[in-house]
């Protein structure tokens, strides 16, 4: 028996979907086993401009992926893409297909997508205790209310997360009493109540110290071990978890690399993407880049 199968029961089940009900697409296949993305020919234009151009992106069940690039490339807009918060141009060929589906209702959506983002930390910033912040990512809320149907079980499982990823003690403390790495932390506990199948980070370490950093990183290896894709956005390479195999580069709205992580994290492809001298080192099983 695992030490988190021993510890935490609960919070195995929802990171690992050990227990989950099987799901099926519109074309019948396990969401399990469909691409998490499949996005065909996507463009889309924001104020005029055009920010995503023909973009073809697809990121397999059991992959963990980074997409990487300068402000204003594009990864954010294509993460919202993802999050139905920006939907693409009508073209012919145009495919936004997530987990097997290109309809979905957003609520459907957020409980099988985890996201974590600066922005939602910063309207997560509430008098609300940490444990009701988890509690409303049920009900797509920031906070709770008496109209909502708390059940034993789902106040069980908050707290089982919370101990899983070691913000236990802080059930009861006030999101605007607490430090940036442990807000940061609170968004994965409330990402994971629904056991989502993949988490998306967008820019997950601003802000945060060299210890959260570490802390947080560290929280994200564990689970990708545990069987949740990871689709991260950043542009600081140490931010690349060793289970992340895979890297898309983006550069003024289109796909400008995209393959195994050893391939394309390269001094010419750094320097290609972001236009200044770039030399890359790799230390264990991490990589860092400098100027």
């Amino acid at each position: 028996m695992s030490k988190l199968n021993q510890t935490c029961p609960e919070a195995e089940n929802h990171i690992s979907g050990r227990q989950k009900n099987i799901k099926t697409g519109a074309d019948g296949v396990e969401i399990d086993q469909v691409p998490v993305i499949d996005f065909q020919n996507v463009s889309v234009i924001k104020e005029g401009r055009l920010i995503l151009d023909h973009v073809f992106v697809q990121i397999g069940a059991d992959e963990h992926v980074a997409i990487i690039g300068p402000n204003g490339s594009g990864k954010s807009s294509l993460i919202k893409v993802m999050t139905r918060e920006y939907y693409p141009i009508d073209v012919p060929g145009l495919s936004t297909k997530i987990m097997g589906d290109d309809v979905w209702n957003v609520f459907d959506l957020r409980k099988r997508l985890g996201i974590i983002t600066t922005d939602l930390q910063n309207t997560c910033l509430r008098d609300t205790t940490v444990f009701d912040t988890v509690l409303s990512g049920y009900f797509s809320s920031i906070g709770i209310y008496d109209i909502f149907e708390v059940t034993l079980e789902m106040k069980v499982t908050v707290l089982e997360i919370l101990r899983f990823l070691g913000i236990g003690h802080l059930a009861e403390q006030k999101m605007t009493k607490i430090s940036t790495g442990e807000a940061r932390k609170t968004l994965i506990a409330r990402a994971l109540v629904h056991d989502p199948k993949a988490l998306i980070l967008d820019e997950p370490t601003n802000s945060l110290d060299m210890k959260s950093i570490f802390q947080f990183r560290k929280t994200i290896s564990t689970i990708a071990k545990a069987g949740k894709n990871i689709i991260l956005v950043t542009h600081d390479l140490a931010d690349i978890i060793p289970e992340i195999s895979r890297v898309i580069l983006i550069k003024d709205g289109k796909i400008f690399a995209d393959g195994k992580k050893e391939d394309i994290l390269t001094n010419e492809n750094l320097t290609a993407l972001f236009e200044v001298p770039v030399t890359v080192e790799k230390h264990g099983d991490y990589y860092a880049a400098f100027c």
